[in-house]
């Protein structure tokens, strides 16, 4: 068995500066996704579409904690609950 497959589907020690910009990219698009399904559905009159703007946010939200946590694997991708202001 070689190391790779030791590890499963660790990400490697060491990133190219490609790789990095790209993760970076991500993490700001899943942010920015996640603070504005939280405002629209701060704003929204309609219950059903504002639950659905919820979800989404939610959904942006465990993507950017996911990412953390793959990149943080020591801290086992804990961030805070609800959504990051």
């Amino acid at each position: 068995m070689n190391n790779q497959e030791q590890n499963g589907n660790l990400p490697p020690a060491v990133i190219s500066t490609k790789d990095h910009l790209y993760l970076e990219d991500m993490l700001n698009w899943n942010l920015l996704a996640m603070k504005k399904a939280h405002f629209m559905a701060e704003h929204c009159q309609n219950q059903t579409l504002k639950q659905e703007l919820d979800q989404i946010g939610r959904m942006h939200q465990k993507h950017y904690q996911h990412i953390l946590g793959r990149l943080n694997p020591d801290q086992g991708g804990q961030t805070t609950t609800g959504y990051m202001q």
